[in-house]
Parts: structure tokens; C-alpha cells; sequence
């Protein structure tokens, strides 16, 4: 099987010294749901955000769908660019829009301009988008605004717009962060089971240990912007982890908010229920 994505010697330089990066080189086939894990500043999210040139590589290339992403720009950029969704850990919604045009936007790339401003979208996209909002349990919100949502709703929602895209790839940088325990797993689950269905290739940047062994079916630890490990779930033994995370253990599970209590979000029983979802 060919890979929809290759990196190869990746590097990221900041300034003359900061070396994010320092020469990543992985392949990515259809149809893996990938976690990457590791503390803090060990370059996760400057990884994921070159892979869609959010963040411009110092060296390296980027191979995705047969395109060298490095070497675009303009138009071309922007056409291979609409076949990678993306997922971010504050959601990046319009609160003052209403859910399912949020949803909707996941189309912008795909619909004149004029067309966006005024809400014309084709019945497919918004039919396509209710089906999506239906799947995760947002069904009773579709017409509320986005910023009336708990963060584990807006999560879902940025999770049906990235969908809408109808991506080739799915990129997510830290989709938990800011989430407790019980709204993390309902969003984890959504993505994985999504990915799953449609097949797409899932990019996941994650701090925390226990989501990546529960979803993954592929972990990269990174440290000091280089890959220290590269495998299944299940061979990822209690020593690789330490070093993965030397003198930065306390980054492994769910953050906290500054008081050092749980930050937790409410998510009613028919929510979960609605969603899918069972937990223990």
C-alpha cells in the first residue's frame, strides 16, 4: 500500500537556535488513526501544523496525496490544503453563528463567495451536515449558537466541520486540552468512530497516555522534536513512556485548570446516550 502521507527530514528552526523539529521522516497510510504523544514543547503541534503548512517547514518534505506540500503555493496550495481537515483545540467556531452553519463552513473552500455570505449552501452539504450533527447527538442544538455550547459540544461541532471538508486526511492538535474526563472520551470515541466509518487517515496530538493506547491504532512519541517511538498501542511499555516524558510526568493525563481541580463540563445522560456512546 502506498502512503497518502510522507515526511521526510523534517526540521523547524525558530529563530537562529530553536530547533522544534529535527528531521522527522514517517510515512501515513489510508485508513490508520494515529496518536502522537509527548510533553510539552517536544515540537506535536509544530509537526502537525507543517504537515498542512499552517507552520512552513525549515527543511524537509511533505508528500501528501502524490504533492510536494513544500513546494506549493497560492491556488495549488490551497487545493491540496482542502483535503486535509483540521481539528483545534480551542474549536475556532463563530459564536455567534448558529451550529450547522458552523458545520457549513467546512465547505467555504467549495462555495463562491457570495453564496457563503448570503447562506446558500447546496441541499447536499446541508443535508450532509444534519446527518453529521445527528451522529455525534447534536441534534437538538443544530439552530443554537455555537458559543451556547459546552466545550465538548463545540469540539463535536469542529469535528463535523473538518468532516464536511470531505478531507483525505484529518489533522487534530490537542482536541482535548480543555476538556474533562467524560466530555474527552465522548469526543475521542466521535473521532475515532468517524475516521473508522469513512475511512480517513487521523492525526492526533494528544498529551495523554491512556486516550492514545484506548484509540490508537498507531503511537508516535516525540521528544526534543524527534521520534523516540513508532508502534502499536500495545507495545508501548511503561519505560518508553518515562522517557518520552522524563521530568514532565504530570503532562501524561487530562490537564487541570490553575485551582488543580478537574474542569468539568455538563453533559447530560441523554447527551451521551444520543451520541452513542457507553462508559464505565
Amino acid at each position: 500500500m502506498e502512503p497518502l502521507l510522507s515526511v521526510k527530514n523534517l526540521v523547524k528552526v525558530y529563530g537562529k537556535e530553536t530547533r522544534a523539529l529535527n528531521g522527522i521522516s514517517l510515512d501515513f497510510y489510508p485508513g490508520e488513526f494515529i496518536v502522537v504523544i509527548g510533553p510539552s514543547g517536544a515540537g506535536k503541534s509544530t509537526f502537525i501544523r507543517c504537515i498542512n503548512r499552517l507552520v512552513d517547514p525549515t527543511e524537509g518534505e511533505i508528500i501528501f496525496d502524490g504533492q510536494h506540500l513544500e513546494k506549493l503555493s497560492g491556488q495549488k496550495l490551497r487545493k491540496e490544503r482542502s483535503k486535509i481537515g483540521m481539528i483545534f483545540q480551542h474549536y475556532n467556531l463563530v459564536g455567534r453563528t448558529n451550529v450547522i452553519k458552523n458545520v457549513l463552513h467546512g465547505q467555504l473552500s467549495n462555495t463562491p463567495l457570495y453564496k457563503s455570505v448570503l447562506g446558500l449552501y447546496n441541499e447536499r452539504d446541508k443535508q450532509e451536515a444534519v446527518e453529521l450533527l445527528k451522529k455525534v447527538g447534536l441534534e437538538e442544538q443544530i439552530y443554537k449558537r455555537a458559543d451556547a455550547l459546552s466545550g465538548g459540544q463545540m469540539q463535536r461541532v469542529g469535528i463535523c466541520r473538518a468532516i464536511l471538508q470531505r478531507p483525505k486526511l484529518l489533522l487534530a492538535d490537542e482536541p482535548i486540552a480543555s476538556l474533562d474526563p467524560l466530555s474527552a472520551n465522548i469526543v475521542m470515541q466521535q473521532l475515532h468512530d468517524i475516521s473508522s466509518e469513512k475511512n480517513l487517515t487521523c492525526i492526533v496530538n494528544l498529551h495523554q497516555v491512556d486516550f492514545a493506547k484506548k484509540y490508537a491504532s498507531r503511537i508516535i512519541g516525540i521528544k526534543d522534536g524527534m521520534v523516540i517511538y513508532d508502534g502499536s498501542p500495545s507495545q508501548l511499555t511503561e519505560e518508553i513512556v518515562r522517557d518520552i516524558y522524563e521530568g514532565k510526568e504530570s503532562q501524561m493525563t487530562l490537564l487541570n485548570d490553575h485551582t488543580g481541580s478537574s474542569v468539568f463540563e455538563e453533559e447530560t445522560a441523554k447527551e451521551l446516550v444520543a451520541a452513542g456512546n457507553r462508559y464505565e
